[in-house]
């Protein structure tokens, strides 16, 4: 079940008769995003990335839409939850980001002036999905893994911007899973070392959701609780606060590589508590739960490999 926002709303995308859906919810339920702004004076949006091209407008005009929610405008409460952003522009993830995940894989961290942060990238159309029995074992892994994220969604253009600013470039947060390939993302045979396309990129490998809730949602994003469970077992469960890098210094640090532009994600990186670090992996039927403090539960269920376009 998805736990109700706690913020007075929250956005989100459903699977509809005729395709995805844009919703605006609240603890009333869902209501099509599209009709529920038309009424406050803005036309013609049906994708909730489309929000993002101008942001801070779009935060008054929602907030006038909750005031005139219409119960026409409401979907099944059981509809299928598709990624609540279809789709981001970039999806960047931060590696090795938390203390005590780095003690766990057996690289204590002695001080922070030690590390490096760094990135990679996952493939938006073909990596990000939603709830449900969406994500699939990837072909050849014997070492399928689970990491819980803090997912920011970029609200306003940010290029070389400091860790002081860095916030005020924040629409709002999703929960994130970086499912990734533990056995894939080793080449030691190789100069590289490590080949973070088959670890990390694999198809259907980050379910995003169940919903997008905005900034002021999460007034305390730096010291969130974040949990994840394996058949209801549960495997994860800390806070944003044992971070490395912080969420205002990864945006700094990335809109320093390239530009972030309004819809893209940044996956903030994960606590301990993963499969590697006891050689313990997912299999075929597993469910998988996780949660993040202020913003809800994502579900999905691990099906079998992809081996085909259809």
């Amino acid at each position: 079940m998805t736990s109700s926002p706690i913020h007075s709303w929250a956005l989100a995308t459903v699977a509809g008769d005729s395709g995805p859906v844009a919703c605006l919810e609240t603890n009333d339920g869902l209501y099509r995003l599209e009709p529920s702004l038309a009424r406050a004076g803005r036309a013609g949006v049906s994708r909730v990335i489309d929000l993002f091209d101008d942001w801070d407008a779009a935060r008054g005009e929602i907030d006038s839409a909750v005031a005139t929610l219409d119960p026409a405008d409401l979907v099944p409460a059981d509809a299928t939850r598709l990624s609540p952003l279809l789709y981001p522009g970039k999806v960047l993830c931060a590696g090795a980001n938390y203390y005590r995940h780095m003690a766990e894989m057996g690289f204590p961290v002695d001080s922070k002036e030690s590390q490096r942060l760094f990135f990679f990238f996952k493939p938006s159309r073909n990596a990000v999905v939603g709830e449900g029995p969406t994500v699939h074992m990837p072909l050849d892994t014997k070492a399928f893994d689970w990491e819980v994220e803090l997912a920011i969604v970029i609200g306003k253009t940010a290029r070389n911007v400091t860790p002081e600013q860095a916030l005020s470039h924040i629409a709002g947060y999703t929960v994130g899973v970086d499912f990734c390939a533990r056995d894939l993302n080793k080449a030691p045979e190789q100069f590289y070392k490590l080949d973070w396309v088959a670890g990390k990129a694999q198809e259907s490998c980050c379910p995003l959701g169940p919903r997008f809730v905005p900034a002021d949602a999460l007034p305390n994003a730096q010291d969130t609780r974040l949990r994840l469970s394996v058949n209801d077992v549960a495997k994860q469960d800390d806070t944003t606060a044992d971070m490395i890098f912080t969420i205002a210094e990864q945006i700094a640090t990335a809109s320093k590589i390239m530009t972030l532009d309004p819809g893209d994600v940044l996956l903030t990186g994960t606590p301990a508590g993963v499969g590697a670090a006891k050689q313990t992996f997912l299999s075929i039927g597993d469910r998988v739960e996780a949660s993040i403090e202020g913003i809800g539960t994502l579900i999905n269920t691990i099906q079998p490999p992809k081996t085909s376009a259809a």
